[in-house]
């Protein structure tokens, strides 16, 4: 294990920033879902209703910016700037192009709410929600390029710093906003849905203020013409982006089934669903931390093509992620009863007797989380490994086997046609999730062997 701890510190202050950083996008749904549970179940239900259609968006947006990480990291481990600028000019203009259709996309979709048998109440909360939510995906695509080419260059820490700024933007506008407090109107979900996209437009000139002041990135953002476009670019940045943004969109897409399906069970069974996936998506920013990690470190090593320490430093990364999802697996088991207090006050008089049964069903998931925590975090970081080879067309592949030919079957059975509910939802993530990281593992040795027997066989 030696080879693989001495490891832990160099990954960490790596993904640490990250970490945090992706702790606070989550954040901004979590100060949303804390505050909007205040005002009662129906609008915690709303929140995640409209985030179900997000959620599906984002993963596409922030999916095909990963493609940007490995291709900068390889070009700045074979020591070529020129290149890392043409890939962050092209990457910024594809994602910025990306953002507006799928805002565009988004505000056409919005009618589909109507006919999802979701609870009424809960749908014209939603509607006004997912509007302002929906404008906030074009700040938030841009960001995500400049972030991922910070990423790449293995400097973590700037777009951490520009997404812990923006959570203070995000919780100043919600409190007044959402409560009507220190004069403005009362707006409710809305309010929410507004500190959102003041947040997210933060985000991006905060972080492009940091870039210009430091001198590191002058090279790569200055005298950027965009109108001199290399098609060959764009190709070699969409043949990564693409097949990455389906995997999101393939694992996203079987957690918003759930918010759905859980919604034909009532408003009450989606809120529960909202707190367990908003505690498991907490604990699942610390997985991607490490999955961009490794993406970093591989792309690097594949860059100078040492692939017998690429092969090393991908499982000493392996192993520091289980560890860490060990301890979150903890965490919920003996906090399932507990966490749910965090979103819903079981002595409100008006809302006792929902908030009651929301919580214990989400104590339930919450057991099941807990379960699928180390598999759902394997499988993120062997992705991100997986992209660092730039290896994505199989990869894409096997996400999809196993959330929709596996995962969503079993979570439709169990939670609709079985006495289990919300939980047999979950128990079908659960089998989605384990059999992504089985096979992707399976994938990412069959690559790092075919790359040692090939080097081996040149020298």
């Amino acid at each position: 294990m030696q080879q693989y701890t001495r490891e832990f510190k160099t990954n960490f202050k790596l993904a640490s920033p990250v970490i945090l950083g992706m702790l606070g996008h989550t954040f901004v749904a979590f100060a949303d879902n804390i505050m909007v549970g205040r005002l009662g179940t129906a609008e915690l239900a709303a929140v995640s209703l409209g985030n179900s259609f997000i959620f599906i968006a984002m993963s596409l947006g922030i999916g095909f910016s990963t493609a940007i990480t490995p291709l900068v990291a390889e070009a700045d481990g074979a020591g070529n700037p020129r290149e890392v600028k043409r890939t962050f000019k092209h990457g910024l203009l594809l994602c910025t192009i990306l953002g507006i259709a799928l805002f565009v996309a988004i505000m056409l979709a919005r009618p589909l709410l109507h006919y999802m048998e979701q609870p009424p109440e809960v749908v014209a909360l939603a509607m006004p929600y997912l509007s302002w939510v929906a404008l906030s995906l074009i700040p938030l695509v841009i960001f995500q390029a400049m972030k991922q080419f910070s990423e790449g260059l293995s400097q973590t820490r700037y777009p951490m710093y520009a997404t812990i700024l923006a959570n203070i933007v995000n919780i100043g506008i919600n409190y007044v906003l959402i409560f009507g407090a220190l004069g403005f109107p009362k707006l409710g979900v809305t309010g929410a849905a507004i500190g959102t996209l003041a947040a997210r437009i933060a985000m991006c000139f905060i972080l492009w203020g940091l870039f210009k002041r430091r001198k590191f990135f002058r090279p790569y953002i200055t005298d950027i013409k965009f109108r001199v476009i290399e098609k060959g670019r764009f190709r070699k940045i969409m043949n990564l982006g693409f097949p990455s943004a389906l995997q999101f969109f393939f694992e996203v897409a079987i957690f918003t089934a759930a918010i759905l399906l859980s919604g034909v069970l009532g408003k009450n069974p989606q809120a529960a669903n909202q707190i367990a996936l908003n505690l498991s998506s907490m604990t699942f920013m610390f997985a991607t931390g490490f999955g961009v990690a490794a993406m970093i470190r591989v792309g690097n090593q594949k860059g100078l093509k040492d692939y017998p320490e690429l092969k090393r430093i991908a499982h000493s990364i392996f192993w520091m992620s289980a560890l860490f999802m060990v301890g979150f697996a903890l965490i919920f088991f003996f906090g399932r009863h507990l966490l749910p207090h965090l979103y819903l006050d079981p002595q409100d008089p008006l809302n006792r007797v929902d908030n009651l049964e929301v919580m214990a069903i989400a104590a339930e998931l919450l057991l099941v989380s807990a379960v699928f925590q180390i598999s759902d975090g394997l499988q993120v970081v062997i992705l991100g490994a997986l992209r660092g080879l730039q290896d994505v067309r199989i990869p894409t592949l096997i996400t999809f086997i196993a959330y929709w030919v596996i995962g969503f079957p079993i979570s439709y059975m169990l939670g609709l046609m079985t006495d289990l509910g919300s939980t047999g939802i979950w128990i079908g993530l659960l089998a989605g999730l384990t059999a992504s990281a089985i096979m992707l593992y399976l994938r990412f040795r069959y690559k790092t062997n075919r790359l040692l027997v090939s080097s081996e066989a040149m020298v």
